[in-house]
């Protein structure tokens, strides 16, 4: 009972409540204008016909494209209520304007390692080349010095983070879509109250819509009364909003500039399996230091400004102000941004790089598996030329719905050579790949549409790093414990099951 009275009177359930009477509301106002007025329907199935003409013309995914266009002709009311609610790929032009001031005073910060590049380029000019598409396209360059630790669960990263929390002496940097307040939150809190009143420089950036059920409205007050500097990106109000779609998905935490993680884990206590929701939480991190970090101190410095509408003293941040030792040289290591607002789908357009210059193998987490046909063909043809590919998505689904769908893109893998493990002692919230003994990505980019075109992402790319081995040996552990899903089982099941998944696939970008 007490958990349905707090879903009942949550925030997340008023503001889902409040946006589905708007939308119902808007849809009877104009089915009655429709209805009574001739010349009224008529105008609004020209106004779905040219809408869905703008989106046919859009450069966009051809799968988010069809979704639109179906559900727009299909019921042009409905549909085109939702889509001015959720339709939108970008921000304004306003605050479009804003980002790509931030992000011109930013590139004059970032400098390229000419050394590392060269060496790269000689190694390996297939690993030189997607190490050059993250600059050229991206913006983050390629860095040398840096050390890399990959963490295989969120309870085997939360004592590091904590080490680093404490050692901090000049700034602390943190950007999470999901926060909620609990042992692993409660402990980092008071370490970043504790160091805002010694003089550090703290900052936090939380995702409203990702906290949406696990913090209050205007929770950042409460920490600002702590000393901790907070800002929420585009904060969530139950209105019908045309931005709402685009939001902050990524995990940086960044102490002095010379210590950074990022991965899958948000701040929330069954990312370090406290406490139980989905069986075991399974969910991967990386740790880098040296000036690889700068990357991800850049990331966070341009959303906290663009938040803000402030400018920054970008240098007095950078890791070789604070370095009171040499960093370790670890392979090549480049974390990378991705942005709805570029037009660049950057974290799909790496990981498609990845498996098509695989040779040997490529293994894979995610906690869904949401793909367009550029993905599947990818997957499947680097299947059939006999390189290794294996996938690992959830045994317990956090999402019903979503885990239908990602079980519907199963079948077509599997056939085309593809071996797909469900992680039976729970969910994987992890978003890994390796390939090759060289080369890993570890960050926040999901196998899912949201994930590739909307949301603000990052990750780190890896060439020979220590950590890359440390990659690979999780994932034949994990292989072990999970269960590998046949053809059979997907081709038995019930008629109406795949109907609902056929239904569902229509629908994907949108969901």
């Amino acid at each position: 009972m007490k958990k349905i009275l707090h879903l009942i009177f949550g925030r997340f359930f008023i503001v889902a409540l409040s946006i589905i009477l708007q939308v119902l509301w808007l849809c009877i106002v104009m089915w009655q204008l429709s209805y009574k007025f001739t010349y009224a329907n008529l105008l609004l199935r020209a106004i779905a016909i040219l809408v869905v003409l703008v989106i046919v013309n859009k450069w966009t995914n051809p799968a988010n494209k069809l979704s639109w266009t179906f559900l727009i002709l299909l019921s042009p009311i409905f549909g085109l209520m939702v889509y001015l609610l959720f339709g939108r790929s970008g921000l304004t032009k306003r605050t479009r304007k804003r980002m790509d001031a931030v992000n011109a005073e930013v590139l004059k910060c970032m400098d390229r390692d000419e050394a590392a590049i060269t060496e790269l380029k000689e190694k390996d000019i297939s690993a030189y080349r997607q190490s050059a598409y993250i600059d050229r396209c991206a913006g983050f360059p390629l860095y040398r010095n840096t050390a890399t630790k990959y963490y295989k669960c969120g309870e085997e990263m939360f004592p590091d983070m904590l080490e680093a929390l404490k050692s901090a002496e000049h700034f602390i940097f943190m950007e999470y879509f999901i926060v909620e307040e609990g042992y692993m939150f409660n402990q980092i809190a008071d370490i970043l109250e504790e160091k805002a009143k010694s003089g550090v420089d703290v900052r936090f950036i939380y995702d409203d819509v990702g906290c949406v059920s696990t913090l209050p409205p205007k929770y950042f007050k409460k920490l600002e009364e702590r000393g901790i500097k907070c800002v929420t990106f585009n904060p969530f109000l139950p209105l019908i909003s045309v931005v709402m779609n685009n939001r902050d998905h990524r995990k940086i935490f960044v102490v002095d500039g010379k210590v950074g993680f990022t991965g899958g884990i948000n701040l929330a206590d069954e990312y370090i399996n406290k406490i139980e929701r989905f069986g075991y939480w399974k969910d991967s991190g990386i740790c880098i230091e040296g000036d690889g970090v700068w990357n991800l101190t850049v990331m966070f410095l341009e959303m906290w400004n663009y938040i803000n509408r402030t400018s920054e003293e970008y240098e007095r941040f950078k890791p070789s102000v604070y370095q009171t030792k040499n960093f370790v040289q670890d392979g090549f290591v480049q974390p990378y941004g991705d942005s709805p607002l570029d037009f660049e789908n950057v974290g799909e357009n790496i990981y498609l790089n990845i498996i098509g210059s695989a040779k040997d193998y490529v293994y894979i987490f995610t906690p869904y598996l949401i793909i367009d046909h550029e993905m599947l063909v990818t997957l499947c043809n680097a299947a059939k030329r006999g390189v290794d590919v294996r996938i690992v998505t959830p045994g317990v689904p956090d999402k019903k719905t979503v885990y239908l769908l990602t079980q519907s893109y199963y079948e077509p893998l599997i056939a085309n050579g593809v071996k797909i493990y469900q992680y039976t002692p729970g969910f994987i919230h992890a978003k890994n790949f390796v390939c090759d003994d060289e080369i890993a990505t570890v960050g926040s980019v999901n196998l899912d549409f949201r994930s590739l075109f909307l949301h603000f992402e990052c990750g780190v790319w890896m060439y020979q790093s220590e950590a890359v081995m440390q990659v690979k040996k999780d994932c034949l552990e994990t292989f072990a414990c999970s269960e590998e899903v046949t053809l059979e089982f997907c081709r038995k099941r019930q008629t109406a099951v795949r109907a609902v998944q056929g239904l569902m696939r229509l629908f994907a970008p949108l969901l």
